[in-house]
């Protein structure tokens, strides 16, 4: 068993859910992403760590501003394997990286796959990588030790969700909403009927993310699945501070908030 697999039996037999907390590599600022890197850990049983870039199908607008600012900074895919080092040298908690496809590719997999794994990542999250077209991708990452962890959407097919689960490892993330990531009031309403429909396919453990903005919506996600996945609350509440010092104070109350919610259900 890697990090993760352990980290979710773990949860399992204390009876509680997962925190997923998110950090994007060059946000808010060179050296900046470090420190909020580790706020953002202090609260988390899992730290993913987002590349930003050019064109995030999957964002909504506070991370792609973020991702704007990031690749102002020189942030990006090499700067995300250094952030990962460095945290990896000051944790074991599991650290998985978000990617789209293209700067992987733009490296090669294999390559990419095997500085991934010196660098202490235990899994990667491609949101654009379709289960049809992971045949090649998903033994490089394997072969590394890395788990390769699909996004399931509320608008997700029968046929998708088996095959999704024939390919996946580590978990599951679990979409709440139809659409792209950011603060929500409520979640789609066919989020229960799809993690019942994994439940019968799976026993990886879903994470529940997007749209999971309040101590309200982060219950409700705990209450359905094994780990709750928050981004944008918490760089929304970076972004509106008056300053780095204050943005950095408000982005760790907001994830510490979120994560007590999440373990307190």
């Amino acid at each position: 068993m890697g990090r993760l697999q352990d980290a979710f039996a773990a949860a399992a037999a204390e009876h509680r859910k997962i925190f997923i907390g998110y950090a994007m590599a060059g946000f808010p600022g060179q050296g900046a992403d470090l420190e909020f890197a580790r706020a953002v850990l202090d609260s988390s049983d899992v730290l993913e760590l987002g590349v930003p870039f050019s064109d995030p199908i999957a964002d909504g607008v506070v991370l792609q501003r973020c991702a704007e600012i990031s690749l102002a900074a020189g942030g990006g895919l090499a700067r995300a394997l250094d952030l990962a080092a460095q945290i990896r040298g000051e944790t074991d908690k599991p650290l998985v990286l978000m990617s789209y496809l293209n700067p992987l590719l733009a490296w090669g997999v294999e390559s990419f796959a095997r500085r991934a794994k010196a660098a202490g990542l235990d899994g990667v999250v491609i949101p654009d990588l379709p289960p049809e077209e992971a045949s090649e991708i998903a033994p490089m990452l394997k072969s590394s030790g890395l788990d390769l962890v699909f996004l399931v959407a509320p608008t997700s097919t029968p046929p998708r969700l088996k095959a999704i689960t024939k390919v996946a490892s580590g978990f599951i993330y679990v979409v709440s909403v139809a659409g792209v990531t950011g603060e929500r009031r409520a979640f789609d309403a066919r989020l229960v009927g799809t993690v019942q429909s994994l439940r019968s396919l799976t026993r990886l453990p879903l994470a529940i993310g997007f749209g999971v903005s309040s101590a309200e919506t982060a219950r409700e996600a705990a209450a359905l699945a094994d780990g709750v996945v928050v981004a944008s609350t918490v760089l929304k509440a970076v972004l509106d501070a008056p300053d780095p010092a204050a943005g950095l104070r408000a982005g760790r109350e907001r994830c510490a908030l979120l994560a007590k919610a999440v373990r307190d259900l």
